[in-house]
């Protein structure tokens, strides 16, 4: 889940408890742990509600002065990316504090050997096997390092996929190493440049 800077800020005080998001399906699961810049947030409940059903504590809790503002925030966010006549979801969350990010340590490492690079190239074409659009982590790698920052609806637009599977493919990328999730849009790390650098050479 992607979140501006200064709600960032307000999760890692406390302050911000509560986000709503529309999807298709839910993108986030009770349980689950996310990153939320330095911080980690763990998702204590994800409901499908009806807008009707935002309370002004629920609106406070996510940041806003009123369900109307919640909404517009929505409203405004989805015209970015994303559906919006998808369902509404509650998601409640507690920080976690600050944790090193271990992707992160894994995204600066360009120091790869041609074992290990050999090893990415295999996680990756196994994921190509597996993903029933075709093969895509080339062409994802590609389009990132060729426009840093691009917003991710416009990226799987472009590659004629939906814009929530597109953001899912291109998380199993940042598992890796190998991409940087920006304000907006994404960019190639000094370990996923190496990796695309030796596919492409492998190619010619």
């Amino acid at each position: 889940m992607q979140f501006r800077q200064r709600d960032k800020e307000a999760i890692a005080r406390g302050e911000l408890t509560l986000t709503f998001r529309r999807w298709r399906s839910p993108q986030a699961r009770t349980g689950g742990r996310y990153r939320v810049g330095e911080h980690v947030i763990a998702v204590t409940s994800v409901d499908q509600i009806d807008p009707s059903e935002i309370t002004p504590a629920d609106a406070r809790a996510a940041g806003h002065k009123s369900a109307e503002a919640v909404l517009e925030a929505v409203r405004r966010n989805q015209r970015k990316s994303g559906d919006v006549n998808a369902p509404l979801y509650r998601v409640a969350f507690r920080s976690l504090g600050q944790q090193a990010d271990p992707r992160a340590i894994l995204a600066a490492d360009s120091s790869l050997d041609a074992d290990e690079i050999n090893a990415i190239a295999e996680r990756l074409a196994g994921m190509d096997r597996r993903a029933r659009q075709g093969p895509w982590t080339h062409a994802a790698l590609e389009a990132i390092a060729v426009a840093p920052g691009r917003r991710a609806a416009e990226l799987a637009a472009e590659h004629g996929r939906e814009t929530a599977k597109f953001k899912a493919d291109v998380r199993k990328l940042k598992a890796l190493g190998l991409t940087i999730s920006l304000e907006v849009g994404y960019e190639l790390s000094p370990r996923g440049q190496v990796v695309l650098d030796a596919i492409k050479k492998a190619d010619d």
